[in-house]
């Protein structure tokens, strides 16, 4: 729990039939890290990169027919899908080409609508105006050409012409109505010359647009229609049939391009791959014997200690740090590892981390209803919530964890949603139980609300909070003298502020400063311990030179080391003091917590003792919206605050160099086996 997983380096040499399978396998388990290497210059490593972007185009193309059909954009495999074959490569280009073709289809179809509907359209306005019909083929807007061509040449004329004119044929007899926009008539009129069309000559004193032309593109206009709704039928049908195909076609492709791209990385020789990563040591000997199984003995597998390694002895390459914890440490992996990975073989300070950040945020947000909320919130955010929660899954558990923590807290000072007397009966019970002495609440925070209080015992409660900075503040120290040891950065660990030296001037202060306030004085010794240990701090450079015979021994001269042992004093000494009295916030936000509390419970309770029905709604309406305010605003301050303590205040101690996750081969959508 307190350090990272043990690695092993594992090289495999695999033959050439047997790499998909191992690189699956590897992928479905998520068990290897590979180290960042340029791809393999190889014939074989160009032919994968070359394939992987092929079955990248292959899986785009897939999707957008998926999509084009109306399946949801929704992946996931739902079982385990192999690696693409042969067979599956040919009913995937089935499916694109069926898909492509209607989609194709669709667009023309809806292009010829459109036309059609725009040329009713402006027909239906100029039909309107009683003027001779040789007028209309002048008109601005569109050109109208009505007359008899070939039925066999109307098809190639609506080719040639594509998206330039409408064509609606009159009858059966091969009369037609060809439409195009006023700057399209030149090309409309060569290609009906070309395809010999017969103009019909309209009797001059025919007036308006004949009645056919309106019933023919109408006529046209619900064929076109008829025509989507049968390729909407096709598309309908295609998405029943093969719905489960696709999205097994694509999770196989995902996974194939996964492989393919892995395997443009790997050292080809001959008919073997050598490929090679870091694997947790706890899980080496289940996957060391599955691969055997798989490959029926045909891998060759060689495992190696991290320093066994060149590239880590020399400290080229770090090795990755894999963290395993269990439900409760695990939900505040997230706040670690946004400031930053512990190095391979140092502590890990999550469950640390975990047991403060639930302690501190309890402390200061008390109250039973307000953590009830917050544990209502996380337990709905986890997997055994709703639903439309599950988005915040990863904040469940601290929810839930704090959430606690101020239930118990509030236990103490005996607040529920701000009320202050719901809890008083069973404190008595209990405290009588206890001291023999009945007690409205176990813990006063407010003076005010306790018969004769005083201020002694919110000194204690801050007292308190300042022990818990002191405890947090020796960790930070021990976990970095620890982490320099393993590091083998000896002087940081034993002359730096933040090392030996460091923890036995800031405990030595602090047991002077105890003694002193329980009557006792200063000694001798006193004096000579605090110098010793402060010496060491401000004389490291120079200790460290001679150490390592380096000269001269103050590397900037005289004048510069004076000055940077004024400026060491004072950022040592205010560095533990700020560090240690930083922690009053604790008290100082619990005490803002049961203020807050007090004042929205003092108005609703006068509210409601001034009488009338009124008076009790402005109550019950001010109940809610200041324990919804707390809960909101003080809730965010107050999770701000705790993890501003524990970055500045406990990971200030020691974390000055990150490691690199453990980032494994992982292969998309693949149904994951439990985890190692």
């Amino acid at each position: 729990m307190f350090f990272p997983r043990r690695m092993k380096y594992i090289e495999l040499t695999v033959h050439k039939n047997d790499i998909n399978p191992v690189l699956e396998y590897l992928g479905s388990c998520a068990a290897m890290h590979f180290p960042d290497s340029p791809p393999d210059s190889s014939n074989a490593g160009i032919a994968s990169n070359r394939d992987a972007l092929r079955i990248g185009q292959n899986l785009e193309k897939l999707k957008n027919a998926s999509l084009y059909i109306g399946l949801e954009p929704d992946f996931e495999n739902k079982g385990s899908v192999s690696v693409s074959n042969e067979e599956r490569q040919l009913l995937m280009e089935k499916i694109i080409s069926f898909a492509e073709n209607l989609k194709q289809k669709e667009s023309g179809v809806l292009n010829e609508k459109t036309r059609i509907k725009d040329t009713l359209s402006e027909i239906e306005v100029f039909s309107r105006m009683n003027i001779p019909y040789d007028e209309f083929t002048h008109l601005s807007y569109i050109t109208l050409r009505a007359g008899r061509l070939d039925p066999k040449n109307t098809e190639t004329l609506r080719e040639n012409l594509k998206d330039r004119a409408v064509i609606v044929p009159l009858d059966d007899e091969g009369r037609i109505l060809a439409v195009s926009s006023r700057k399209g008539r030149f090309a409309l009129d060569a290609e009906l010359e070309k395809q010999f069309f017969e103009t019909v000559k309209i009797p001059e004193d025919y007036k308006g647009i004949p009645s056919e032309i309106f019933e023919s593109l109408d006529k046209e206009l619900k064929l076109k229609e008829k025509e989507l709704e049968n390729i909407l039928l096709e598309k309908n049908e295609l998405k029943t049939k093969y719905a489960e195909t696709i999205k097994s076609l694509i999770n196989s492709l995902q996974i194939t391009q996964s492989v393919e791209t892995i395997k443009s990385k790997l050292i080809v020789s001959g008919s073997v791959y050598v490929l090679s990563g870091w694997v947790p040591h706890d899980i080496t000997k289940k996957v060391t014997i599955d691969l055997l199984i798989l490959t029926e003995g045909r891998v060759a597998i060689h495992s190696y200690n991290p320093d066994e390694i060149p590239s880590v002895r020399d400290g080229e390459e770090k090795v990755p740090v894999s963290l395993k914890h269990g439900a409760f440490v695990k939900g505040f992996e997230g706040m670690v590892s946004s400031f930053g990975m512990p190095q391979y073989g140092t502590i890990d300070p999550t469950a640390i981390v975990a047991f403060f950040y639930t302690v501190i945020f309890g402390i200061m947000f008390g109250d039973v209803g307000h953590g009830f909320v917050l544990f209502l919130l996380g337990f709905l955010a986890s997997s055994r919530g709703l639903k439309s929660f599950s988005k915040f899954k990863k904040y469940s558990v601290p929810l839930m964890s704090v959430g606690i923590a101020s239930m118990i807290m509030g236990v103490l000072n005996g607040a529920v949603f701000t009320n202050e007397y719901l809890l008083v009966s069973p404190t008595r019970i209990i405290s009588a139980a206890i001291t023999g002495y009945p007690a409205d609440r176990i813990l006063h925070i407010l003076p005010m609300t306790e018969k004769g209080g005083s201020m002694t015992k919110l000194f204690y409660f801050f007292g308190f909070t300042i022990g818990i900075g002191i405890v947090l503040n020796t960790l930070g120290i021990l976990i970095n003298i620890f982490n320099s040891f393993v590091l083998k950065k000896y002087k940081d660990a034993v002359f730096s502020k933040k090392g030996l030296c460091g923890l036995v001037l800031f405990w030595y202060t602090l047991f002077i400063v105890f003694r002193c306030a329980g009557g006792g004085g200063i000694e001798w010794y006193d004096i000579t311990i605090f110098s010793v240990s402060f010496l060491c701090i401000l004389f490291a450079p120079v200790i460290n030179r001679c150490i390592e015979r380096k000269k001269p021994a103050m590397e900037h001269g005289v004048f510069t080391f004076v000055i940077e042992i004024i400026v060491e004093i004072i950022e040592t000494s205010s560095t533990f003091f700020s560090n240690t009295i930083s922690f009053v916030r604790v008290g100082a936000f619990a005490l803002s917590h049961a203020v807050l509390s007090y004042v929205v419970f003092y108005f609703s309770e006068t509210l409601v003792l001034s009488g009338g029905a009124f008076a009790s709604f402005s109550a019950a309406l001010l109940m809610i919206f200041g324990n919804s305010l707390i809960i909101v605003l003080e809730g965010l301050i107050v999770a701000i605050q705790v993890v501003r303590l524990q970055y500045y205040e406990f990971f200030g101690k020691f974390f000055f160099q990150t490691g690199i996750a453990f980032s494994p081969f992982r292969l998309r959508n693949y149904v994951e086996k439990e985890e190692f």
